[in-house]
């Protein structure tokens, strides 16, 4: 689903224009807190680990250095999966009508709920928000794990791909069910029912967002992509799209 997304999006310049600016902002802002969380990882690691002061040179060095990329690393996860929020907020009339005009492509979505915008944004920030605590929930565990030789350099990063795809594929189609009038209820009991699906979509989203760029470059294939994701979820075609132009001017046709 997510390189069926992809290829809808690189074909049809008129997407690329519509999601590329929501990407921007948020990519600009989450690499500058991610520079500064790199920069000032050393610092942070001490101020975490003060029981470690006495500790010989080389342990507590070794220590504090693994605390430094296990902050790096919880950091990369909860900023790739609140990337996927905040830039949903941002973006969000710009990825609806990106998956709307996938969707009218297969289709289309019968019996089609609508909802004013400033609606639509506060149910995206209310489910947006239980989702970042969620994942912060899960999160905080997997970064203490992080501490483990052997499993935290190993282990944990697998778990991390799983549970970030999980969250991240919750996250991406709730355009397209708020469209059908369902909330974050009825995605996380769709997704579980259909939950290989889910992760195989989630999981390639998360590992591609971890790119450096990759979340600003492929987040509007990835609403294309979640799109076609809850389309096959519910049981509505995927096949061949109709006939016809994706892109149009912005605008309800």
């Amino acid at each position: 689903m997510f390189f069926r997304g992809l290829g809808v999006y690189a074909r049809n310049p008129g997407l690329v224009l519509l999601g590329i600016v929501p990407g921007l902002i948020s990519g600009a802002l989450y690499l500058a807190g991610f520079a500064a969380l790199i920069y000032y990882a050393s610092d942070l690691a001490e101020l975490i680990t003060p029981f470690a002061d006495d500790w010989s040179d080389w342990t507590r060095d070794g220590f504090r250095l693994v605390a430094g990329l296990a902050l790096v690393g919880l950091g990369a996860m909860l900023g790739v999966l609140t990337f996927t929020a905040v830039t949903l907020v941002i973006g969000d009339p710009f990825y609806e009508k990106i998956s709307e005009r996938v969707e009218g492509r297969y289709g289309g979505v019968p019996d089609e709920v609508e909802v004013p915008w400033w609606r639509s944004l506060r149910r995206s920030l209310a489910d947006s928000l239980r989702l970042i605590l969620r994942s912060a929930l899960v999160g905080v565990p997997l970064f203490l794990a992080g501490f483990i030789p052997i499993v935290g350099q190993f282990v944990v990063p697998v778990i991390a791909a799983l549970v970030g795809g999980w969250f991240l594929a919750v996250e991406l189609v709730g355009v397209p069910f708020y469209r059908r009038g369902m909330r974050l209820g009825d995605r996380r009991r769709v997704l579980r029912a259909n939950r290989p699906l889910a992760l195989g979509f989630g999981v390639a989203v998360f590992l591609c967002f971890l790119i450096p760029l990759g979340a600003v470059l492929l987040m509007p294939a990835a609403v294309a992509g979640a799109a076609l994701l809850s389309r096959r979820a519910l049981g509505q075609p995927v096949g061949e799209p109709a006939p016809g132009p994706v892109a149009a001017p912005i605008g309800r046709s």
